[in-house]
């Protein structure tokens, strides 16, 4: 029973690390970090697979943590995804390390590693290892630059940059 109990509490710790090399930005602020993200490329992965015109939009919650709404199209069904999760910080407030759920007590890491800190345009995003990969955009394009930076970058850390995929995004909502 204990290795039970022992085993289950490093599946919990370990999703919610980072991976090697990955730093998180430090002087985030919350406040222009919350509202609308397009999803510019990601690595694949069941939750998200097949789906187009993918966002992300955050909100503070009442107990400091963040409201989490992810959307996505699925046109072999002709309709949206929703999944509505939690996220808090695991450190700082002021630091790109959180804590994120969609399924109650489990949680996965969100490690903002890089941020256009002037005005929050875009941010490269990762999860607790090389597997989990996104970049995120406040608008449905970004430039060939910002791209080129992310896939260098991620590449750099040990990200299979060879498997991102570009989402489309041509679908208001």
């Amino acid at each position: 029973m204990r290795i039970l109990l022992v085993l289950f509490f490093f599946l919990l710790i370990s999703c919610t690390g980072m991976p090697e090399g990955v730093v998180p930005v430090k002087n985030l602020n919350i406040s222009r970090y919350l509202g609308k993200w397009y999803e510019i490329a990601r690595l694949d992965h069941s939750f998200e697979r097949g789906l187009s015109n993918v966002t992300a939009e955050y909100e503070l919650r009442s107990d400091d943590g963040i409201n989490v709404i992810n959307r996505g199209f699925l046109a072999e069904e002709n309709k949206w995804k929703v999944a509505e999760g939690k996220a808090y910080f695991v450190g700082s407030r002021d630091e790109g390390r959180l804590k994120v759920s969609f399924f109650g007590p489990f949680y996965g890491s969100y490690i903002i590693f890089d941020l256009d800190q002037e005005n929050y345009q875009y941010a490269f995003v990762s999860g607790y290892n090389t597997s989990y990969l996104w970049l995120l955009s406040r608008t449905p394009t970004v430039s060939e630059d910002v791209k080129e930076r992310f896939v260098k970058k991620s590449k750099e850390l040990g990200f299979d940059t060879n498997a991102l995929i570009f989402t489309e995004q041509n679908l208001a909502k």
